[in-house]
Formats: structure tokens, sequence, C-alpha cells
């Protein structure tokens, strides 16, 4: 199995508690931080615009990170991470 990424942006205020509960649940993931890189935020733009995880983000305004990717599940709320 692949290592989950971890799609966020430093400057979210979402970002730090989504981590620290990865880390409290002790679960590793590659960190790509969508503003660093044309690389970076390509394939998280591919994935926004279409995995349905990111409807309700999208009609309300949100950009949709921090976003766990597990396979073809994506995890936005951190509520979602004890289920892993």
């Amino acid at each position: 199995m692949t290592k989950p990424i971890l799609y966020f942006a430093h400057w979210c205020p979402d970002t730090e508690p989504f981590v620290a509960e990865l880390q409290r649940l002790n679960i590793e993931y590659e960190a790509v931080d969508i503003t660093k890189s044309g690389a970076n935020f390509k394939p998280f733009l591919r994935l926004r615009d279409t995995h349905p995880a990111f409807d309700d983000a999208k009609a309300n305004g949100y950009i949709g990170i921090p976003a766990l990717m597990i396979g073809e599940r994506v995890i936005l709320d951190q509520n979602e991470l004890q289920s892993l």
C-alpha cells in the first residue's frame, strides 16, 4: 500500500490541528504543500476538480485543504481520521 498523501498549505489554520491528529494517531503520510510549486499544486487541483469529496468545499467556496488522500478515499475532516 502506498503512503497517504497530505495536501496542505502552511498558512491554512486547519493544517496544524489536522497534522497533530495524524501524529497522535501515528499515521504516516507524504506531506505536499500545495503553495510551494506548480508541481505540488497541479495534482491537488486535478484531484479537487474530479473527486466528489470536494463537492461541498467547492460549493461553499473553500479550498478543500488539508486533504488526506488514501488510495481513492479523500479525508477533509480531521474527525474522520479516527476511522483509520
